[in-house]
C-alpha cells in the first residue's frame, strides 16, 4: 500500500513538474513558432499554432537590415567582461565576509542586497551624466562596468553562500603550512568551491546577457547588443511581429545553447553545500 501510495505521489509530482516546465517554455516555443510565419499569420484571430505556411524569410530580412555578428560580439563582450570583472572583486569580498566576519558584515550584506530594490530609473540620470563627462556613453567598456555593479550584490551573496559550506579549519591548515593570503584563496578555496563559482558565473552571464534597460539607456550603436537588436524592430510604424520574433529568437538562441549545454552543472552549483 505504502509503494503505491509513494509511486502515485511520485507520478503526479513528474506530470506537475513537466506542467510547470511547458508553462515555462511555451512563451519562448511561441516566439520561436511565429519567427517562421509570415506577417499576416503572426496577427491572426485566431492564431495559427503548428498548421501553417513555414517561411525562412524574416530571418533572411533581419540579416540584410541588421549586423547580427556586431550586436552578438557586443554581447558577448559586456557580458563576459562584467562576469570576469564581476568574480574578481566578488570572490575576495565574499571570502572576507565568509571567513574573517565582523559585527556589520550582515548589515553590509543586507546593504547591498537593499540596492538591488533601487529602481534603476532613479539613477540612470547620475550615471548618464557620469558616462558623457568621462566619454564612456556607447561604448562597451561603460557597459562591462556598469553591468558589473549592478549585478555585483548577486554575485557577492552567491559566494557567501557557497564559501560558508567550506570548512574554516581547512584554510586554517593552509596556513599553517604557510600559504599567504593568495595562495590560500587561489589554490586552496577557488577549487573546493568551483561548483559554486561555475553557478555564479553562469548565472551572471545570464543575466548581464539579458539585461535591456542599461543597454538601451546607454548605447547608440557602437556597443549596443542584442536587446537592442531586438528594440530596434519597434518602430513607429508598428510592431512587425514576425521579423521581432526572428530577431528575438536569433538573440536568445546562443544562451539557450549555453543553458543547456551547462544546465548539470548550474544544478550542481546551487545544490552545493545543500547536503552536509
Amino acid at each position: 500500500m505504502a509503494r503505491a501510495v509513494t509511486k502515485q505521489r511520485k507520478t503526479i509530482n513528474t506530470i506537475a513538474a513537466w506542467a510547470v516546465g511547458l508553462l515555462i517554455f511555451f512563451p519562448i516555443l511561441w516566439t520561436i513558432l511565429t519567427s517562421f510565419k509570415t506577417e499576416a499569420q503572426a496577427i491572426s484571430d485566431p492564431p495559427v499554432f503548428l498548421f501553417f505556411d513555414w517561411t525562412l524569410e524574416n530571418y533572411g530580412v533581419v540579416q540584410e537590415r541588421s549586423d547580427y555578428m556586431r550586436f552578438l560580439w557586443n554581447s558577448v563582450i559586456i557580458a563576459g567582461g562584467s562576469t570576469l570583472l564581476g568574480i574578481i572583486v566578488a570572490v575576495p569580498a565574499a571570502w572576507s565576509m565568509a571567513f574573517v566576519p565582523s559585527k556589520r558584515t550582515k548589515d553590509i550584506l543586507l546593504w547591498m542586497l537593499s540596492t538591488k530594490m533601487l529602481p534603476a530609473v532613479g539613477v540612470l540620470y547620475p550615471i548618464y551624466l557620469i558616462f558623457i563627462s568621462l566619454g564612456l556613453l556607447d561604448t562597451r567598456i561603460g557597459l562591462v562596468v556598469v553591468m558589473m555593479l549592478i549585478n555585483l550584490p548577486i554575485i557577492v551573496w552567491m559566494l557567501y553562500t557557497y564559501f560558508r559550506e567550506i570548512p574554516g579549519e581547512i584554510l586554517e591548515a593552509a596556513r599553517m603550512d604557510g600559504a599567504s593570503l593568495k595562495n590560500e584563496i587561489l589554490y586552496v578555496l577557488t577549487p573546493m568551491a568551483v561548483p559554486g563559482i561555475a553557478s555564479t558565473i553562469l548565472l551572471n552571464f545570464i543575466l548581464a546577457w539579458n539585461e535591456a534597460f542599461w543597454t538601451l539607456n546607454l548605447t547608440a550603436a557602437k556597443a549596443a547588443p542584442l536587446t537592442a537588436f531586438i528594440a530596434s524592430y519597434s518602430s513607429p510604424e508598428g510592431l512587425f511581429y514576425a521579423k521581432l520574433s526572428a530577431a528575438s529568437t536569433m538573440a536568445i538562441a546562443p544562451i539557450l545553447i549555453l543553458g543547456w549545454f551547462s544546465q548539470k552543472q548550474l544544478v550542481r552549483g546551487l545544490t552545493f553545500g545543500a547536503v552536509k
